[in-house]
């Protein structure tokens, strides 16, 4: 019974095995069949496909081959398009090469037809030049050189007339315009004119006082005059002494101590010398008052002490008899009013017109002139550097570099140029118009040469033979400098120069 199960296991196996190879097989066979099946249809489908695509790349490549064929043909009819308008343009630039042939052939035989003419007319000209030379009696350079004298002659006498015309018309506009602004300046400052001198008169009430302030042995003279620096000059001047000192101040001590002497009666060495210095505390107490007030009446505010006290001695010094101080102030008032008229700063003109002539208060202690002296002062006190230009620039020993150091110029020669403003003694006005004199006689060509008008005018005749009226134009100006450089003076000089030519016959 096993035996026999396990012979039908066996058989049932091995049926199995058959059935499942056969059947194996045929699913194989199957599968190579329907792949075979897929491969022709996808093999048909592939085929056609690259039929389809050999037919479209072959219309594209027709199309194409038709594009570049039309493309060319468009280039063929643009380059034939520009040949032949090259074509023309060649024609054109022949045509007219031809025709700049034509002209410069006809030029060439102008020019030498011109040429030729122009050798006729030389020739002409020079057989012309050599028989006007003949006839004249001199050479071409000679006639050339006479005709740029005469005209040199001629226009010499013309400019000069011209600027005859323009300088008297400048001068004329000019000085209606100045006399107009400095009259109207002038009508609103009124002030004294005070004359003083170098000495002072101190009365006595009897000639007997003479005596006492002799003294024993002229003791108490010479203690006096020791004291003070100043000269006591005792004459036959009736009840009067005389006090004598270029320094004002140590002269006004002088006056109020001898003064005090006087009424008091007690002159003595040792008296003397206490009343002596109540005086000058009592003229540095007058100086500092009238240097605050001057300050005050130019309407100057914020003048420094040092600078107050300077101008305060100005009361007691003059020039050309003509008190500083008022001197100062009325500057001061005048370059203001200028100011004003011409639009500059008018703080400016009236500080430099109160202190422009600072220096002459201790001018006598230092060395230069005083416009120098007075603007160092100035600026050594901390005063702006346009109120020290003002000062230093008014007599031009400094460059003037404002409006207003020209303002205070103008008002410093209109304080002293005023008539009764100033004098000067005969002997000083003799040397001033003396030296006015030289001045211009030292020119060459000057004849002669007068001042006249107190000095205000000098009139130089000159030989009309050696210069013209051009050249007397130009050597007013420069007498006029030299003037300026060498002279000090009040005010202005005029000076005229007289050429005059004169032709004299005889009838016989």
């Amino acid at each position: 019974m096993d035996l026999l199960n396990i012979v039908t296991a066996i058989a049932g196996v091995l049926l199995g095995g058959v059935l499942g190879y056969f059947v194996k097989q045929y699913i194989s066979e199957s599968r190579i069949k329907s792949a075979q099946t897929e491969a022709d249809r996808m093999l048909e489908e592939a085929q056609a496909r690259a039929k389809e695509i050999e037919l479209a790349a072959r219309d594209q490549a027709i199309k194409l081959r038709n594009e570049a064929e039309e493309e060319n043909r468009q280039q063929r009819r643009e380059l034939q398009k520009e040949e032949n308008r090259l074509q023309r343009r060649r024609e054109t630039l022949d045509a007219r090469l031809e025709q700049l042939e034509g002209r410069e052939r006809s030029l060439n035989q102008r020019q030498s037809k011109l040429d030729r003419r122009k050798n006729e007319l030389d020739k002409l000209y020079e057989s012309r030049t050599t028989e006007l030379e003949r006839i004249a009696n001199m050479s071409q350079e000679e006639a050339k050189e006479l005709l740029l004298q005469t005209i040199e002659v001629e226009t010499r006498q013309d400019m000069a007339r011209v600027i005859r015309e323009v300088e008297a018309e400048a001068h004329e506009e000019g000085e209606r315009r100045a006399r107009k602004i400095v009259i109207e300046a002038m009508q609103r400052i009124a002030t004294d004119q005070i004359s003083e001198f170098t000495v002072s008169m101190v009365p006595l009430p009897s000639d007997e006082m003479k005596g006492r302030i002799i003294g024993r042995g002229g003791r108490n003279i010479r203690t006096f005059e020791q004291i003070t620096g100043v000269d006591v000059v005792v004459d036959d001047t009736p009840e009067a002494i005389v006090l004598s000192c270029f320094d004002p101040v140590r002269r006004e001590v002088a006056r109020v101590a001898m003064s005090k002497l006087i009424l008091d009666g007690r002159i003595h060495p040792g008296r003397i010398e206490g009343v002596v210095d109540k005086a000058q505390e009592e003229v540095n107490a007058v100086i500092r008052e009238e240097g605050e007030r001057a300050a005050i009446e130019a309407g100057v505010p914020g003048v420094h002490r040092e600078l107050i006290k300077l101008l305060g001695r100005l009361k007691f010094r003059t020039s050309y008899g003509q008190n500083q101080l008022l001197h100062a102030v009325e500057t001061a008032k005048l370059a203001g009013l200028l100011a004003t008229e011409l639009g500059a700063n008018v703080q400016i003109a009236k500080a430099g017109g109160l202190l422009h002539d600072l220096g002459k208060a201790v001018d006598r202690e230092m060395d230069g002139p005083h416009a120098i002296i007075g603007a160092d002062l100035a600026r050594r006190y901390g005063v702006s550097e346009e109120i020290v230009n003002c000062i230093g620039g008014h007599h031009h020993e400094e460059e003037q570099h404002s409006l207003e150091a020209v303002i205070v110029e103008i008002a410093d020669a209109i304080s002293g140029a005023r008539p009764g403003a100033r004098r000067e003694s005969v002997e000083t006005y003799v040397k001033r118009v003396k030296a006015l004199e030289d001045v211009a006689g030292s020119f060459q060509g000057v004849n002669q040469s007068y001042a006249i008008q107190a000095g205000r005018e000098i009139r130089i005749i000159v030989r009309p033979d050696s210069v013209d009226d051009l050249a007397a134009i130009q050597l007013s100006k420069d007498i006029a400098r030299r003037i300026e450089e060498m002279l000090q003076y009040p005010g202005q000089i005029k000076v005229t120069v007289i050429r005059e030519t004169r032709a004299v016959d005889f009838a016989k």
